[in-house]
């Protein structure tokens, strides 16, 4: 099993930056990629950005390819995205995802999922 504990969400101003981590311990070696997805209220869960755990390739959404950046702290088993020029749309509950997906952008295919960090972008 492995376990999954994301931090550093919390409200910023419009324009602002926030950095999310997701620490993943436990069966680690059943890891094979980390994705990011968020949820806003009323709204379906959506895919944001992904990360390969061989190799480092990523794969982003076209709604913050430009704003944020994900990276996987070398030789540990924290995954970062870092998000800037945030909007009042990128308001929601951050979800980490880990496992061996086919692809990092389905969210069915993730085994492993964290408790969710709320990120509110509000003047």
């Amino acid at each position: 099993q492995v376990q999954l504990v994301e931090s550093g969400g919390g409200l910023v101003q419009p324009g602002g930056s926030l950095r999310l981590s997701c620490a993943a311990s436990g069966d680690v070696s059943d890891i094979r990629a980390t994705s990011w997805f968020r949820q806003a209220p009323g709204k379906v869960r959506e895919f944001v950005m992904g990360i390969n755990w061989p190799g480092g390739s990523t794969y982003s959404d076209d709604s913050v390819q430009d704003r944020f950046a994900i990276s996987r702290d070398n030789g540990k088993t924290t995954v970062n995205l870092q998000m800037h020029s945030l909007k009042p749309e990128d308001t929601a509950v951050y979800y980490c995802a880990a496992g061996r997906p086919g692809r990092l952008d389905a969210p069915e295919d993730f085994r492993y999922w964290g408790q969710g960090t709320q990120v509110t972008v509000s003047a």
